[in-house]
């Protein structure tokens, strides 16, 4: 991923013109405006797009922004400044260490009736963006009814790097505390946890009490018909049972598989739009979201193609190629936003689709004066240069604010992943997944079901390989992929099934979509609760009476091998050795 970029360059009239790579302009013009003590009028942050952010390039890209464009205003001359790969993840952040306490109740019927927890979060050594979390771990938390819920938590400061947020912040936590708590609970009832998971799931009515102002229509709720459709596409009772003959049989691999629920909490930003038609019929579109890599060009353009196609003489044919996205510019484009929480596409798309309601609005009579002089079909060559001889005007500008219905929705899906442990090595091998996830009506289902697959596989590395490590001075020693491990090829499931699931018209969403990047990931704690379960496995194979366990996150094979039992080998030479000696006696 691109590390943290600026090119500042001095303009006219002490100005500066800072080309940055960032999630957040606006963010990077107060503070270079700040620190050079001229007006934000006097600097224009531009950002084409960016190579990777994540959270990452949020607000630690005002640091090497500021650095470069006061360097550049002293010096009167462009300065360039980029981090090499061991600089940025030093100064990066990382996720937040999360340390949680419960107390939990539950009844013979398996159903769970309070739950208290006492959550400790390291913020580093100043707050960044670390008051949100309380907020999203709770969040993810939620996803199960538990009856009385009460909860303290405390950001913490401490001698470590400030953390910074990274996808789905709080809410990956979160989840995979909830996760945790129902284990260990079908662990103590000695039963199958998706038995636990299923009769604690929210109905609609308790759904409503735990997130009042997200909830939405009960037709909305989908979570439990996407979790039997799962369980059913998925062969899920079959494979558990395959995979108790298998681990009965086979000594030194173990297996397991796990299913999780999301119950994920969006909430749609404000963010400004302008679609303009030039003389030749050209369009140009400039929308406050970033380009990051997740496809919100691509569904603003669509966006504009379907909004205009109503002028066009055949639909939307051909009239794609002539829509272009602008890079984002503080100063041509104000309240662009932060482009986070995968809402920014649908938040551009409206904002867009807004503005070209209202050049439709302002062509519709031009078009039908033309209509009634030809007597036939008008082509947009035509209605455009009609409109311009008219003088109307050709550039429509929107602010697309969510209304208090639509300020905050619900995501549904589930996952459920089989692995594979070698517990003579700690190795573990992804041998499937399955997702369903509910996209309402996709803007894009290739772009989407991208994003889907790929947050899946990015929340692999944080449950499962990515440790973070700092030294007693809090220093960050995990400053390499040598020894901070992300998701590879090896990481992609052998068999790798998710689908988009069509819920149907949602009246306050933008045409009935839903967000797709973030959301997914909180799916791969399936992957760890497979994890715990196949090492379950191995200690049940060698005797072990600690059945309930601590897995945690990540769990990365050294991990795994300590968990299974270090003296594994040594316990089975042993066991061979006296049943050699009762078969000689």
């Amino acid at each position: 991923m691109e590390t943290q970029a600026t090119l500042a360059i001095p303009d006219e009239d002490n100005s500066m013109v800072v080309y940055i790579s960032s999630q957040y302009p606006e963010v990077a013009q107060s503070a270079i405006a700040k620190c050079l003590g001229i007006p934000f009028s006097s600097v224009r942050v531009i950002t084409r797009r960016v190579g990777g952010g994540f959270g990452g390039k949020a607000f630690r890209s005002c640091n090497v922004a500021t650095a470069a464009a006061l360097c550049a205003f002293k010096l009167r001359r462009p300065v360039r400044m980029y981090l090499n790969r061991s600089t940025d993840m030093i100064m990066i952040g990382g996720r937040h260490p999360i340390k949680a306490y419960y107390s939990v109740g539950f009844r013979s019927d398996w159903r769970i009736t309070t739950l208290h927890l006492d959550i400790l979060i390291d913020a580093g050594i100043s707050p960044d963006a670390s008051p949100i979390m309380p907020d999203t771990i709770i969040s993810g938390l939620k996803k199960y009814n538990w009856g009385a819920l009460s909860f303290d938590i405390k950001l913490c400061k401490t001698n470590n790097t400030s953390k910074s947020v990274m996808r789905a912040p709080g809410d990956a936590q979160g989840s995979f505390i909830a996760e945790a708590i129902i284990e260990h609970v079908a662990s103590v009832l000695s039963l199958d946890a998706n038995s636990v998971r299923k009769k604690n799931f929210h109905t609609y009515d308790s759904l409503v009490l735990f997130y009042p102002e997200s909830t939405g229509e009960a037709s909305a709720y989908t979570l439990h018909s996407i979790f039997d459709r799962l369980l059913m596409t998925s062969s899920y009772l079959h494979r558990a049972g395959s995979i108790r003959q298998f681990n009965s049989c086979t000594k030194w691999r173990k297996r397991g598989i796990s299913c999780v629920p999301l119950v994920f909490k969006v909430a749609p930003r404000p963010a400004p739009g302008r679609v303009s038609v030039l003389n030749d019929g050209s369009i140009v579109v400039e929308v406050g979201g970033i380009e990051i890599g997740q496809g919100l060009w691509t569904k603003v353009q669509q966006m504009t193609t379907f909004a205009l196609g109503q002028l066009w003489p055949d639909g939307c044919e051909s009239l794609l190629d002539r829509v272009r996205v602008l890079q984002a510019d503080t100063l041509n484009l104000i309240q662009g936003g932060l482009t986070a929480g995968s809402t920014s596409s649908e938040s551009s798309c409206a904002a867009t689709l807004e503005a070209c309601n209202m050049l439709v609005d302002r062509l519709k009579p031009v078009m039908e004066k033309l209509k009634q002089q030809s007597g036939g079909a008008v082509s947009w060559d035509a209605l455009i240069a009609q409109a311009i001889k008219d003088n109307v005007n050709l550039s429509s500008s929107a602010y697309w604010v969510p209304g208090l219905e639509s300020s905050t929705y619900l995501n549904y899906g589930a996952a459920i992943s089989e692995v594979e442990i070698d517990l003579l090595t700690g190795a573990i091998t992804l041998l499937r997944s399955d997702l369903v996830y509910d996209c309402g009506k996709s803007l894009n289902p290739a772009v989407d079901l991208g994003q889907i697959e790929g947050s899946f596989i990015q929340g692999i590395g944080f449950f499962i390989n990515e440790e973070h490590e700092t030294n007693a001075d809090g220093l960050v020693v995990s400053d390499s992929t040598w020894v901070y491990k992300i998701p590879s090829v090896d990481t992609i499931p052998k068999q790798f099934n998710a689908e988009v699931l069509n819920s149907g018209y949602h009246k306050n969403r933008v045409l009935s979509s839903k967000a797709s990047g973030e959301p997914a990931l909180v799916l791969a704690a399936s992957v760890h609760c497979a994890v715990r379960e196949a090492i379950r496995a191995a200690r049940k194979e060698f005797g072990s009476s600690e059945l309930i366990f601590q897995l945690d996150v990540p769990a990365p094979m050294t991990h795994v091998k300590e968990m299974c039992g270090l003296d594994i080998v040594d316990k089975c030479l042993e066991s061979l050795s006296e049943h050699q000696s009762r078969a000689a006696a």
